[in-house]
């Protein structure tokens, strides 16, 4: 008897999870007008920008390392993804594709190519404080950063 009631408690609750679980078709249906590519705030920290000596270098991907391509380090967004680099200071931003890992120095969240840190004005400093969007990946991602060029992902 007390295992039945246990077989009836289990399946109360499993029961209880699928209902809570399900959509309604009319809720989970979207149109294009409807549904919007959601970005997603990864992280908020400091930047940096590789030097010139990595140039030519093997990245984590596989790939070398080319100072002129908008490409960036970062320890644990997936490779080949990209994310939308905002600067705090200037308002500017610009999109890249994560293909090596890093960066190795302390409280440092992202490492740009050069192309990339240019194009924010991180080249003056140091560092940057940065705010870090995950965007689709999509090979002709955008952005506009202040001015009236037009930044691309890759080469």
């Amino acid at each position: 008897m007390v295992r039945s009631l246990r077989y009836v408690g289990v399946l109360g609750v499993c029961a209880l999870f699928a209902a809570c679980g399900q959509i309604a078709p009319r809720q989970a249906a979207c149109t294009a007008d409807s549904c919007h590519v959601r970005h997603e705030i990864v992280q908020s920290g400091e930047a940096s920008w590789y030097s010139n000596k990595f140039e030519g270098r093997l990245t984590a991907s596989g790939e070398h390392f080319d100072s002129g391509a908008f490409t960036a380090a970062h320890r644990t967004l997936p490779l080949g993804s990209h994310v939308r680099v905002r600067s705090l200071a200037t308002g500017k931003s610009v999109v890249v594709r994560i293909n090596d890992r890093g960066p190795y120095v302390n409280k440092r969240i992202i490492d740009l190519s050069y192309a990339a840190a240019k194009s924010l004005g991180l080249t003056d400093a140091r560092s940057m404080q940065v705010q870090l969007e995950r965007v689709e990946n999509n090979e002709n991602a955008r952005t506009e950063p202040e001015g009236d060029a037009i930044l691309t992902t890759g080469r």
